[in-house]
């Protein structure tokens, strides 16, 4: 079956964007449908007085690889929907192939995998859950759901990840007041990962559980291996977003059989084997249906290539910003090999002629999306009174970092355009 889509009006010649009319397909496979974001221009005259322009390059819409619908058909022909059957099995099957953990639960997305950690170490109400501040609110909120105390810990300036000195001291201090964490949260950020083997020989120390959150990291290695690989638990991601995208959903991965087992028990209400419906505890409805994995499966299938296609982004980004004062990009540390889901750079205003928040409204106005990093969670109203332990390089992170349009179908010519609305945002000052 072929889709076809009128061609968008495009009124703007700096944002002519050119968009394919398939996405670029793998080797083996067919031509990818049309992008289902493709930027669509709105004429002035049908807008509202003062309404902001519509986004016509997203900041990292899903790119289908074609091969989706087959395995959709198929799926729906079998009659399989429901979170059980072959498909999520196939999907966790991949999974398990594509970050080297040899067990995997698929959920119906990564924060339900990270409650579902939460819960299989015990958090409980009181307890403490450690992570970095720099970070998504999913990281920490079904732990606090649950009752438990949040605090969160500055990064490292070399990885905008987790720093490990800074959890040492902090695990020190708790130990000598008789209060460790229940568990410490290592995340991957924009496709990079922590240093895990750092964090875990802290943690190790004091017996403290390490969970993953590697929802941004999928494709990315660590020290030659997969990130999150290490941890007691480890929470992907398939969001709409995401690198590689089942429309939602995400899954649990661990080293060990027994967790995932008990993460499974919990997943499907936490139902006994019996005839009737017998529960000894209560669970919850986390699987993941068989027509969102029918679409992982597709996915996770081109995830070289969309790792590939990501890192080429963050890399014409990079150098084409190289000849700009005060530009930076995010760094990648010696022992990081990232997907550069997100690639993102840092303003600094007195050297660039214009912040973070001059250049996001720029490229809005010409129909860009763009995004700053992630706002310090020891700075959100709903954590006004968790503890904290520094903080400083992840506020000047958010004050000067923003996400640029990253998507893996997103064409040279398109990339053009953000670039050039940037270097103008520069010029302002410096001519």
């Amino acid at each position: 079956m072929t889709l076809t889509r009128a061609a968008p009006q495009r009124p703007d010649s700096l944002l002519a964007l050119r968009l394919p009319e398939t996405a670029r397909p793998g080797a083996d496979r067919a031509p990818s449908p049309p992008r289902p974001f493709a930027p669509v221009a709105v004429a002035a005259a049908e807008r509202p007085a003062g309404a902001p322009t519509p986004f016509r390059l997203h900041l990292s819409p899903p790119h289908l690889t074609g091969g989706e619908f087959d395995i959709l058909r198929r799926t729906l022909e079998s009659g399989w929907v429901a979170p059980a059957g072959p498909v999520p099995e196939a999907f966790e099957a991949a999974i398990a192939a594509a970050t080297g953990f040899p067990h995997v639960l698929a959920v119906a997305s990564g924060t339900a995998a990270l409650h579902l950690a939460y819960r299989c170490l015990g958090v409980g109400p009181g307890d403490e859950v450690w992570t970095q501040t720099l970070t998504f609110v999913a990281t920490i909120a079904p732990a606090v759901q649950m009752g438990a105390v949040p605090r969160f810990l500055d990064v490292s300036p070399e990885s905008w990840t987790l720093d490990p000195e800074l959890l040492a001291r902090e695990l020190a201090a708790a130990a000598a007041r008789g209060r460790l964490p229940r568990a410490v949260v290592s995340v991957g950020l924009y496709g990079q990962s922590c240093d895990l083997d750092a964090i875990l020989a802290v943690c190790d120390r004091w017996g403290v559980p390490v969970v993953s959150d590697s929802a941004e990291t999928l494709g990315a290695l660590y020290r030659g291996r997969h990130a999150g690989r290490g941890a007691r638990f480890a929470a992907f991601s398939f969001n709409g977003n995401k690198i590689v995208t089942a429309g939602g959903g995400g899954a649990l991965c661990a080293e060990e059989p027994l967790p995932i087992a008990r993460a499974r028990h919990l997943a499907a209400h936490a139902k006994e084997p019996a005839p009737h419906y017998q529960h000894e505890t209560t669970g919850y409805s986390y699987g993941l249906s068989s027509v969102l994995a029918a679409v992982g499966l597709a996915q996770i299938a081109v995830l070289a290539e969309r790792v590939a296609a990501r890192r080429a982004i963050f890399a014409r980004y990079a150098a084409a910003f190289a000849d700009l004062p005060g530009v930076t990009m995010m760094p990648e540390p010696p022992w990081s090999r990232g997907t550069r889901w997100l690639s993102v750079a840092l303003f600094d205003p007195g050297a660039f002629g214009a912040d973070r928040e001059a250049v996001r409204h720029a490229l809005a106005a010409a129909g860009i999306e763009s995004r700053p990093v992630w706002k310090p969670l020891h700075l959100q109203p709903a954590f006004r009174d968790a503890p904290a332990a520094g903080g400083a390089v992840a506020v000047r992170l958010f004050e000067r970092g923003l996400c640029l349009p990253s998507g893996s179908a997103m064409t040279e010519e398109e990339q053009a355009v953000v670039i050039e609305v940037v270097r103008r945002c520069c010029r302002r000052r410096f001519g």
